[in-house]
């Protein structure tokens, strides 16, 4: 029996027409922005990565519930790769955003 949590899951991608994978990126996205515009103050820090981390661990931890009741035993990778789905371009646009604010503070 999947959890409450997996149904949503499974309607959303029925819904939007996409895969997981897809959903995951878009979602991390969507709270990193918000973040972003929210408690960042319009400025992209690593402080607005926070929520997008809170948010890939919160679903992984019901992923993996679901994984040990469902099939028996946790599934790492997947859990793994749905972190790094959801969290890789919110960590390279703070990147990127830091190492251009380097590069323009060395020519001033």
């Amino acid at each position: 029996m999947l959890l409450p949590f997996q149904n949503l899951k499974l309607q959303i991608v029925d819904f939007v027409a996409l895969s997981k994978d897809a959903i995951d990126i878009h979602l991390g996205m969507s709270i990193f922005i918000f973040a972003v515009l929210v408690w960042g103050k319009r400025k992209m820090t690593v402080k607005c990565l926070l929520p997008v981390f809170i948010a890939a661990l919160g679903m992984e931890v019901m992923d993996l519930y679901d994984d040990y009741n469902s099939v028996g035993y946790f599934r790492w990778s997947n859990c793994l790769h749905d972190l790094i789905n959801t969290s890789l371009w919110p960590c390279i646009i703070v990147v990127l955003v830091k190492l251009i604010n380097l590069g323009s503070n060395k020519t001033d």
